[in-house]
């Protein structure tokens, strides 16, 4: 059957009983009564064409985006929109914010209104990403930053809302979730990048962050202080470097267009930032400045100082970016969520740049190399080959171990394994974070494809295929007889960490480890 074939179906049935035509999502709420009642058995085609908007858990979890409330931001940058009562660079029409401001942004009510949206359409969720969205995290005080999380986790171990965080310790929460049936595997903020250092990584270990985006935008020190960022390029590498050493996923956000840059300054900076070992981000989000009215570039743009890119020079840029994009980088978008209204002129109105981009890529036999335009979604069949793929390349005075199993012309990626020998290893210094002296670190372990429910198969599906252990018992020879160390440690999201513990690994100071003997 097909969606085709359902659609037919629905119309044939609705014209004999003479009822009005039935949503997916009526059908779909039905099938999850008639399964828990036992009157019929699970039929995953059936779920697939149900399910709306499949595309949202084709990476094998589901993003739920939690924003934070309005508060002051430490920045003055020109091109940054500022709206009363919405955090400083969004705007109240922005999908995201509008479910905020309904919630009123309590982190507990956005999260579980998504994952009823979610389930309401069809997507499973049990491993969730939680993108914490607003302003500088780090600038927002300790107590807000805890009582979020813990709203959050709440959420997703389905405690009642008057009940979330009363009398609970965040790590009692964390405990909880380990089983839960919405299992957190991944939590990333949104941080500057000179408000990194050593105390905060520490912090965000705590807290249960595995991943940190740092609003990079520019390398370059001139465009940097034209557009008054309020910090420099050593504040990235430096972040960069302290970051990848604690384990964390880092993820740049740049923006192309910005005051006081060209095309050319563009494109190279894209170029160095894969050839220059201190940047070699692991995600990429690249945002076309948006021209509003709220920012101050918006004075440069009315005195004819300032001029936005059109649709055709951001999609001729963006295909010359994606030749410098290596296979170990995801490129997460390529457009902000601003709705076009609010956007006075420019290619940055265009809300599918990315299938524009991809267009003209095919139409001229161009292929990107990134992650997710490399995901498997769900083109999966028992019958794939594949093999494992190895990158060494050196970042950040440390050395990183890309591992992927992928189709054998590397079209198709089934899962990764980003493996680091910290910079301390080679410096015979001891690690700022005593677990991690003398260790290898997992970075992050995934598995790409159609989500699958924890403790399920699905044999056209990658998860649960035995991919990940794969992954992990190679990077567990190579940290132990290529670079003779004796323990590995895993900067694992909570909900992840049970997998870890069926491996021999132990929660220690917030990291899964193991002795490798």
């Amino acid at each position: 059957m097909s969606r085709k074939d359902l659609d037919k179906s629905k119309r044939q049935f609705c014209k004999i009983e003479k009822t009005e035509m039935l949503t997916n999502d009526r059908i779909l709420e039905a099938y999850h009564n008639l399964l828990t009642n036992k009157i019929i058995k699970k039929n995953i085609e059936l779920e697939k064409i149900l399910t709306l908007k499949n595309t949202r858990s084709l990476s094998g979890i589901v993003v739920i985006s939690v924003l934070t409330k309005s508060y002051d931001c430490p920045g003055q940058c020109i091109y940054c929109p500022t709206e009363k009562n919405v955090p400083k660079s969004y705007f109240s029409n922005e999908p995201a914010v509008m479910r905020a401001i309904t919630c009123h942004y309590d982190p507990y009510l956005q999260t579980i209104s998504r994952l009823r949206a979610l389930n309401a359409v069809g997507h499973i969720t049990d491993k969730v990403n939680i993108r914490i969205i607003g302003g500088t995290w780090s600038y927002y005080p300790r107590s807000y930053q805890t009582w979020f999380i813990k709203r959050i986790f709440a959420a997703a171990n389905k405690i009642s809302e008057g009940q979330s965080v009363k009398g609970r310790t965040l790590e009692q929460l964390q405990l909880t979730n380990e089983t839960a049936k919405h299992r957190i595997v991944e939590i990333s903020v949104e941080t500057r990048q000179d408000y990194i250092n050593k105390s905060e990584i520490r912090r965000l270990r705590w807290l249960g962050v595995t991943k940190v985006e740092l609003g990079v935008q520019s390398i370059y020190d001139s465009v940097l202080n034209f557009n008054h960022r309020g910090n420099n390029d050593i504040d990235t590498v430096e972040a960069t470097k302290l970051l990848k050493d604690a384990g964390f996923k880092v993820s740049y956000q740049m923006m192309l267009n910005l005051p006081n840059s060209n095309q050319n300054l563009d494109i190279t900076m894209f170029k160095t930032m894969f050839s220059d070992s201190r940047y070699q981000p692991d995600h990429l989000k690249i945002y076309p400045m948006a021209l509003v009215k709220e920012s101050g570039a918006y004075s440069l743009y009315l005195k004819n100082l300032y001029k936005p890119h059109t649709k055709e020079e951001l999609i001729e840029l963006l295909i010359k970016i994606k030749k410098y994009i290596p296979y170990y980088c995801r490129i997460e978008r390529v457009i902000r969520d601003i709705p076009a209204d609010s956007i006075v002129e420019g290619g940055a109105k265009v809300s599918n740049l990315r299938q524009a981009v991809e267009i003209e890529m095919t139409k001229n036999s161009q292929k990107c190399h990134c992650i997710r335009c490399r995901e498997v979604k769900s083109k999966y069949a028992k019958s794939t080959k594949w093999q494992i793929f190895r990158e060494n390349y050196d970042s950040s005075d440390g050395k990183e171990i890309f591992l992927s199993i992928e189709s054998l012309d590397r079209s198709q990626l089934y899962s990764l394994l980003r493996l680091r020998i910290p910079s301390q290893y080679f410096s015979k210094q001891k690690h700022y974070i005593p677990i991690l002296n003398e260790s290898a670190i997992i970075r992050e372990i995934h598995t790409y494809g159609p989500q699958v429910a924890v403790g399920q198969q699905n044999i056209n599906a990658a998860q649960h295929q035995g991919f990940g252990k794969m992954l992990v018992n190679e990077a567990e020879k190579i940290a132990k007889n290529e670079f003779k160390l004796s323990k590995i440690a895993v900067i694992a999201g909570v909900g992840v960490r049970k997998f870890f513990q069926s491996q021999k690994y132990v929660l220690k100071d917030t990291y899964m480890v193991k002795k490798l003997l």
